[in-house]
């Protein structure tokens, strides 16, 4: 091992104590913030991403280790498990960007990784705390729902609206329940995703390495996935409610890769009329928050396989 000046080595500990004190903020926002906890939740990965690509792999793991002992100690076990994989998207999307590949196999790899790790956790989790996996959800489950309903009371929300969410409550449960295959890999996907953009300002103005993935506003979505999509929707139709839950789940995460080839449209448009920064961080907003201004870009980013939206102007 080369020997390093004390400056150097103070740089070093100063980035990974840096790393891990941000890390553990965005954490406990996520944890113990309901509203604004939604949006660190896209944050979280990023110190990791970050000082994993600037330190190195040996130093930069420090970050997401120091991070899990300390949050352990702070928070107690219950809401480790819910975020480990977050701090291994940031981790391993860090190593695939080295490989400098597509922005579809970068995303593709990193998620397939972070959900095979983050699974055999999970697996090790449950064994050493005597659980099993559907206790575990129905517990975050029922916690989430019913913070999201209290929200609503402390919120002004009517009385008819938080009865109506009160009585659906079991409901919604259900079906998250059995869709938790397909939610856990739409949101690691979505995570990846988001982390890579929300990165490469950052890694440009440091000098870090970050791949020339082109013009993501002219990507598109493979064509044949519409086969994928065709096949879901039989299934799910089908008599029986196995079939039923497999075409669910897998439009789930089919519709997430579409949401990637709609937003690249409203992208586009936006470069297109050069639309001002703020107007853009409003409308993204907009359509994460507005569930069918979400389901909008969907299907426009579904039609697109016909249509070619960008057609005329790439």
């Amino acid at each position: 091992m080369e020997f390093q000046p004390k400056s150097a080595q103070d740089k070093i500990l100063q980035d990974v104590i840096f790393g891990v004190v941000i890390t553990i903020l965005i954490f406990v926002a996520l944890v113990y913030l309901p509203v604004i906890g939604f949006f660190c939740i896209f944050l979280l990965p990023l110190p990791v991403l970050f000082y994993r690509s600037k330190l190195g792999r040996n130093r930069g793991i420090l970050v997401p280790l120091l991070t899990v002992i300390l949050i352990m100690s702070l928070l107690g076990k219950k809401p480790l498990y819910l975020f480990v994989d977050l701090l291994l998207i940031g981790f391993i999307l860090s190593e695939v960007i080295e490989l400098n590949l597509s922005v579809e196999k970068t995303i593709l790899y990193s998620s397939f990784l972070a959900l095979m790790i983050g699974s055999l956790f999970v697996f090790f989790y449950c064994s050493a705390f005597d659980t099993n996996l559907i206790d575990l959800i129905s517990e975050y489950v029922d916690k989430n729902l019913s913070d999201m309903i209290k929200f609503y009371e402390t919120s002004g929300f009517a009385e008819e609206q938080i009865y109506l969410l009160s009585k659906l409550f079991d409901s919604v449960k259900y079906y998250i329940i059995r869709t938790f295959p397909a939610l856990a890999i739409s949101g690691t996907l979505f995570l990846t995703w988001t982390s890579l953009l929300l990165a490469r300002p950052i890694f440009n103005a440091k000098g870090i390495f970050y791949p020339d993935f082109g013009s993501l506003k002219i990507w598109k979505a493979p064509e044949h996935l519409v086969w994928g999509v065709i096949g879901c929707i039989i299934m799910f139709f089908l008599p029986g409610k196995s079939c039923g839950l497999i075409g669910l789940n897998g439009l789930i995460v089919l519709m997430t890769i579409y949401f990637f080839n709609g937003i690249s449209i409203v992208a586009f448009f936006f470069e297109k009329k050069q639309f001002p920064g703020f107007l853009r961080f409003f409308i993204y907003t907009f359509i994460a928050i507005q569930q069918i201004v979400l389901l909008m870009v969907i299907v426009a980013g579904f039609v697109d396989t016909w249509v070619n939206f960008r057609k005329s102007n790439t």
